[in-house]
């Protein structure tokens, strides 16, 4: 698969840098104070409360929710987890969701924005695509009519809104761990411990956990079901990005509001949605059926 790969501007390559490098610069300080002065219950909950809060801000909202639509849900539960993916540091709802459909669309094909198969075989193309899939793509510039795919977000008052207030949804995400942590110890110490822990660390862990996704997962891994591409079921990713790591079974299913499409595949995302559901704060749930699951499978025998 062969493209020519135009660069990014100035300006977005920077704060591309920014996003990525700032949180490595906090999980590097972050293990140097571990070692210096210990780890509290304080950091460790703060740190797992945020990686859940932002993870599934990412996992049930930007994914199964805003770009699949597999779900409907009402207006408080769909602006916390636009807001809640935003923290997560990933990009804006309108530039995710078009990007990711477009990455559906053409997927580890020609006009894919993340495939990691555009640079051949063997040990240095295998590492190169990796590395393209996993974060040099955020480098390039978007597809000229990338825009097309994200009309109907674009269309919704509240999505929009907060898609055009990203920036100031990242600066919360880092300033609401750093006030927890100072209210709860007293301290300032407490609050720089809260935004290194709960804020950097936090955003380094959910940023490379889901990008994962479009490197990990689309190299190595499972394929019970023979999709066009090069998807892959890893049951790691599956693990620690809430059920996102079963991306055989979501490339398969594309619309399902499950992807951890059998008992065993952990899919802590889709838990949530059934309880939204159960509350009837969800509805319209979209789950293929298991005769649908089984025909496919016979049909793309692994």
């Amino acid at each position: 698969m062969k493209e020519e790969l135009e660069s990014a501007s100035a300006t977005q390559r920077a704060a591309t840098l920014v996003a990525v490098i700032l949180p490595f610069v906090g999980l590097l300080v972050a293990i140097y104070g571990f070692w210096g002065w210990g780890f509290s219950w304080v950091e460790l909950a703060l740190l797992a409360v945020m990686y859940t809060a932002t993870g599934l801000g990412i996992t049930i909202g930007y994914h199964r929710l805003f770009t699949h639509r597999a779900f409907a849900t009402v207006w408080p539960v769909k602006a916390s987890l636009a807001v809640l993916g935003s923290m997560a540091v990933q990009g804006s709802i309108l530039r995710w969701v078009a990007t990711h459909r477009r990455h559906h669309q053409h997927s580890d094909e020609q006009g894919d924005p993340h495939s990691p198969h555009r640079f051949g075989g063997g040990f240095r193309g295998v590492l190169a695509g990796w590395w393209h899939a996993h974060v040099g793509w955020m480098f390039l510039a978007d597809a000229k009519d990338l825009g097309r795919y994200a009309k109907d977000v674009e269309a919704d008052r509240t999505l929009r809104l907060v898609s055009r207030s990203f920036g100031g949804w990242v600066v919360l995400g880092l300033v609401v761990p750093a006030a927890a942590g100072g209210w709860i110890t007293g301290t300032w110490s407490g609050a720089l411990l809260g935004f290194l822990w709960g804020g950097l660390v936090r955003v380094f862990l959910v940023q490379h956990v889901t990008w994962s996704i479009n490197s990990v997962c689309h190299l190595w891994g499972r394929r019970p079901f023979r999709s066009h591409d090069e998807s892959r079921n890893n049951l790691l990713c599956g693990v620690l990005a809430f059920g996102e790591g079963w991306h055989n079974n979501h490339h398969a299913f594309p619309t399902s509001a499950r992807h951890g499409l059998y008992w065993w595949q952990l899919d802590v995302s889709f838990l949530v949605i059934r309880v939204l559901e159960w509350t009837g704060l969800a509805w319209g749930v979209k789950v293929p059926e298991s005769a649908a699951i089984q025909s496919y499978r016979a049909t793309n025998p692994s």
